[in-house]
């Protein structure tokens, strides 16, 4: 119940949505003798407010807090045991219809984690990510996933599939029901920087102490990260993903899935 109702809420609160809405909504309302001059207003709020977050660096403000919140990781020579890679970064049904991985903008969640696994050739390899939508089941990602590691050359023995979460709490749910690590053991979670303080705080709630592996970064080091965009469609997609972490932050807490509001290191 809710996964469902938090698809459904986030359709219809999405910035982008929301926004387009608004300019459509004044301009229905503009079209009648009664509201044209509201409707008006409306349209026209709602197309200056599209192009002033689609250009100005509003949600690259709101997506650095989350993305410096743990800092990237340094490796200071100590084993590790296991690296934990979420799902969120390939199109699964896309992937089986073609017979090739397809990747989405978060690629990097995959690459760095074959990195890691070359690194550490030891360490064993969760992937978790299922399918879903709001209607039914969709293809899962984590199968894959391990079937494009497998072909690179990564040992299937190392490869462990967790295929039935659809949330990021679920994420940690079902990772702690297939691994329970060995006192002292590390194991490294691999997600978006952006994404790291939320998953963070439902694998500590899951009785999981891991290390956190931050990769996809959205904005740049330093006055780069608060540039304006070339593209209003660019400026709308970070804004959609920031006001989205930072929704789900929200309701995690107030749920119970994660212990702190903004977890930390």
């Amino acid at each position: 119940m809710f996964y469902l109702a938090s698809k459904i809420a986030w359709f219809f609160a999405t910035p982008s949505n929301l926004l387009a809405s608004l300019v459509l909504l004044g301009i229905v309302l503009g079209m009648t003798k009664r509201c044209r001059r509201l409707g008006q207003g409306i349209a026209l709020s709602g197309a200056l407010a599209l192009l002033a977050f689609g250009l100005l660096p509003v949600s690259s403000a709101l997506l650095k807090p989350l993305e410096e919140r743990f800092p990237a990781f340094r490796d200071d020579g100590r084993p590790v045991d296991g690296i934990i890679l979420l799902g969120g970064a390939v199109e699964a049904s896309d992937s089986l219809s073609r017979g090739s991985l397809a990747a989405n903008e978060s690629a990097e969640r995959v690459l760095d984690t074959l990195t890691l696994a070359r690194r550490y050739p030891k360490a064993r390899i969760l992937i978790s990510g299922g399918g879903g939508t709001v209607f039914g089941d969709g293809a899962a990602e984590a199968p894959v996933i391990a079937a494009y590691l497998e072909g690179v050359g990564i040992d299937p023995a190392r490869i462990v599939v967790e295929d039935r979460s659809r949330t990021t709490a679920e994420n940690a749910t079902f990772t702690r029901a297939l691994i329970d690590p060995a006192k002292g053991e590390r194991w490294l979670l691999v997600t978006s920087a952006w994404h790291m303080p939320r998953a963070m705080g439902v694998f500590r709630k899951a009785g999981l102490d891991v290390v956190a592996y931050p990769v996809d970064y959205r904005t740049g080091a330093g006055e780069d990260a608060l540039r304006p965009f070339a593209f209003v469609s660019d400026g709308l997609r970070r804004l959609d993903v920031a006001a989205k972490e930072w929704a789900g932050l929200v309701a995690y807490y107030a749920a119970g899935k994660t212990p702190a509001l903004l977890p930390a290191p």
